[in-house]
């Protein structure tokens, strides 16, 4: 990449919006290096009314607003660009005169359950899969759509236009109805093959294909901040920009990687453990596998595997706090490094840990039936994930390359899992592979570079992956012992045959 020497560093602004919370970040560029700065958090939870589970997308909203606000007033008041990511899968519906229909449901909704069964008797699961490409999740926008047809939705029937949740707030942002491609290939109805939505399948499942609007490809400019953002924020005719909205593309967009033979493994409250490719990948060892292939940025494809991950003990804080005993991420590491290795496995992916609830009971539950002595102390219970978090990244990893064909020498570790050092040993340990750790702040990073790309300062991918290695540092770790792994792993293999 030819170094740039800017006569003043450009400032762009990256929203990102997580299940548990969302932040606005000033990235700074110079023409060689990316500073970032946290200018404004706020929190995001689910709201529960009755059974159902909705996101509080206007409160979201005014929360963006705030954030903008405050960085223009204190820190940027003229940003040369603005971008916005979130999760996947969830989405949103818009009438034909442009409001919201009703609150977007999270993918924790108990309203999927039971309806991946029901879609496969109108559609065959592996003709799915062939025309997406995508894991089977019961919380897909696919079978949420589905659920809406068989409970006969009024919703669907007022739907001028359907938008995934980062689509909802570039709506807002910029008045563009678009949906992003990084975020769209997360819906299980969208064909990387041809290219567009799979309209056959929706079709097959009675899902009006009218509402889905064109998608747009990251790194273009939706248009600029809409006159009532203006208003309400203070800030000008900023352009707004469509990064990877898909959260974890926008991670693997920030992968500081030199060479191709790699896994990246975002890490968080969900893992995500994949590799990038340059075509679309759907085959049967995907389908037997489950494994997704994705939308990346600059015309990449992104296999990978959705693994529920830091959630259980995100849960299990929550239980152990709620009984009066409140530990912090460190004091439990500090308490796992004494309690006993492998004395219990777990599957952190079945059904009995999606949903909120008392975490360390589920723990319990799953060992009882698994004819396991269950961990009984927070130490115990912590090392059990974090071992069986591990178990589990070497049987994707495995599988993976099985998958993509080609052998991988390097797990790139990034997100804020990066910065638990505990967990990225096992990870070195358990996989027999080399991890680098870092940038943990992987998503916002991603998301600036991509609209560095979009105003022209970045060529390719490949120059943002310099800007990135010139920006942040890794951390190192080796295995240590991975035969220690081998008769866990066993037992691991075991619990997923069952």
């Amino acid at each position: 990449m030819e170094v740039l020497f800017m006569a003043e560093t450009l400032k762009s602004l990256a929203i990102d919006i997580g299940a548990s919370g969302g932040r606005v970040i000033l990235g700074q560029f110079d023409g060689r290096q990316i500073k970032i700065e946290e200018t404004y958090r706020f929190t995001n939870s689910p709201i529960r009314v009755g059974e159902s589970v909705y996101w509080n997308v206007l409160y979201l909203l005014e929360e963006v607003k705030k954030g903008l606000r405050l960085t223009a007033k204190e820190y940027c008041p003229e940003p040369a660009s603005i971008g916005l990511d979130t999760w996947g899968t969830d989405f949103s519906l818009i009438s034909k005169n442009g409001s919201l229909v009703d609150n977007p449901r999270s993918y924790r909704d108990p309203r999927t359950d039971g309806i991946m069964d029901k879609a496969f008797q109108k559609i065959p699961r592996s003709e799915i899969y062939r025309q997406t490409g995508v894991q089977f999740m019961q919380f897909n926008s696919l079978y949420q759509l589905y659920s809406m047809v068989v409970s006969e939705s009024p919703d669907l029937k007022i739907a001028g236009t359907f938008l995934m949740v980062p689509d909802l707030f570039n709506y807002w942002l910029s008045g563009e109805k678009v949906c992003e491609f990084t975020n769209a290939t997360t819906t299980q109805f969208y064909n990387p093959v041809k290219g567009g939505w799979a309209y056959e399948l929706l079709e097959s499942l009675n899902i009006p294909t009218s509402i889905f609007p064109a998608i747009q490809q990251p790194a273009a400019v939706l248009g600029d901040l809409s006159s009532w953002m203006q208003n309400d924020t203070g800030l000008k005719n900023i352009p707004i920009i469509a990064v990877a909205s898909h959260d974890t593309a926008s991670a693997a967009c920030a992968v500081p990687a030199s060479h191709d033979k790699y896994a990246f493994l975002s890490s968080g409250t969900w893992s995500l453990l994949g590799a990038e490719v340059n075509q679309p990948v759907i085959n049967e060892a995907g389908l037997k596998h489950n494994l997704s292939c994705y939308g990346g940025v600059c015309d990449t494809f992104l296999v990978w595997k959705n693994i529920q991950a830091l959630w259980l003990l995100q849960e299990c804080q929550r239980t152990w706090s709620e009984s009066g005993s409140n530990y912090s991420h460190r004091d439990l590491i500090a308490l796992a490094r004494t309690a006993q290795p492998f004395f219990a496995v777990i599957d952190s992916d079945d059904r009995l840990f999606l949903d909120p609830g008392d975490m360390p009971s589920k723990i319990r539950l799953f060992c009882e039936r698994t004819h396991q002595q269950p961990p009984e102390t927070p130490g115990a219970v912590t090392r059990c994930i974090f071992e069986s978090l591990a178990l589990k990244y070497r049987w994707v990893f495995e599988n993976l390359q099985k998958v993509i064909g080609v052998q991988l020498d390097t797990i790139h570790l990034v997100g804020g899992g990066s910065k638990n050092k505990y967990l990225a040993q096992f990870t070195a340990d358990a996989t027999a592979r080399r991890v680098l750790a870092g940038p943990s702040e992987a998503t916002a990073i991603g998301n600036l570079v991509t609209q560095l790309i979009a105003l022209g300062q970045l060529d390719s991918l490949e120059d943002a992956r310099e800007v990135i290695r010139n920006s942040f540092e890794t951390d190192e770790y080796e295995p240590i012992n991975p035969r220690n792994w081998n008769d866990p792993y066993q037992i691991f293999l075991d619990l997923m045959a069952d």
